[in-house]
């Protein structure tokens, strides 16, 4: 529990991560995702309730070995990336010889490892958040927390970011980071925490949420044009061109469907498949606020 004044930014919000795993946390704006993170670092003193850590509550030790990414960026833009990473690395108790080795080792990793001597200023926004997250990891962590790590990459530099969050995870890092970009969540998370009003209102496994959910996404085409059945219910989800998605019942009668779609010309298309990550994150929303 914490509160600011009369605003409730976490209520009771509870949720795990286990070690080489990556969780994405969301929300909307204001849910309480970054009062959470700062909290498992003590940077937010909670009202009621812990942060705990293979069993134990969290305390200067614990946190030592966790990795922080924050929003607001925190790195020293007239600083030479190379003695930057190994101040960090110092900074979470690492020798000098073993932070300079750990340094070095994470700019060839990043493609980095001839830029030592450059300033943070002089390289690439997409190179600038490489060495954040770096500086974040540098000290090989137990848990990576990333508060919006993907902002402002254009897509390569997306792509390049989320290979190297699986990479850290296959390392045995427990990695939680949070986005406003669903799809890619959904592309690179096995477990995802939705929070809402600083309440957590869905948690679990990608794959076992949506096939636990009580609706399916149709995708219809006839004539090569898209077509909606007439159901008792039924949301138009997303259209884009000649594309497009309606969520449904789970128990909507699929030989129906198609039956009647074959009564209004030729089924180029159909699908009937789980919701994606963005219809259960709409749904969990939905029904916390409805709640």
């Amino acid at each position: 529990m914490k509160r600011f004044g009369d605003v409730v930014a976490l209520d009771g919000a509870t949720f795990s991560v286990a070690p080489g795993r990556i969780v994405g946390f969301l929300g909307p704006n204001g849910a309480g995702k970054t009062t959470t993170m700062r909290a498992i670092f003590g940077l937010v003193r909670l009202d009621r309730g812990e942060v705990r850590w293979r069993g134990k509550r969290v305390g200067p030790k614990e946190r030592a070995r966790f990795g922080y990414m924050p929003e607001e960026r925190g790195l020293y833009p007239k600083m030479k990336v190379g003695e930057q990473l190994t101040y960090f690395a110092e900074l979470s108790g690492m020798s000098e010889e073993s932070a300079t080795e750990a340094a070095a080792g994470w700019l060839e990793r990043l493609h980095l490892g001839d830029r030592a001597d450059a300033r943070l200023e002089e390289l690439s926004h997409g190179n600038q958040q490489r060495m954040q997250l770096a500086a974040a990891i540098v000290h090989d962590p137990e848990l990576a927390v990333l508060d919006e790590p993907f902002s402002g990459l254009d897509p390569l530099g997306v792509e390049s970011l989320a290979e190297l969050l699986k990479q850290i995870a296959a390392m045995g890092v427990a990695v939680v980071f949070s986005s406003h970009q669903l799809d890619l969540v959904e592309d690179v998370c096995e477990d995802v925490v939705i929070i809402d009003h600083g309440r957590i209102v869905m948690s679990g496994v990608v794959e076992e949420l949506k096939a636990a959910s009580p609706h399916r996404s149709l995708e219809v085409t006839v004539n090569g044009e898209p077509w909606v059945p007439i159901l008792p219910s039924g949301t138009v989800t997303n259209k884009q061109g000649a594309r497009l998605r309606v969520l449904v019942d789970a128990t909507a009668d699929v030989e129906e469907i198609l039956a009647t779609a074959r009564q209004a010309g030729e089924v180029t298309s159909f699908t009937f498949e789980p919701p994606s990550l963005t219809d259960l994150f709409l749904d969990a929303i939905s029904e916390g606020q409805a709640a």
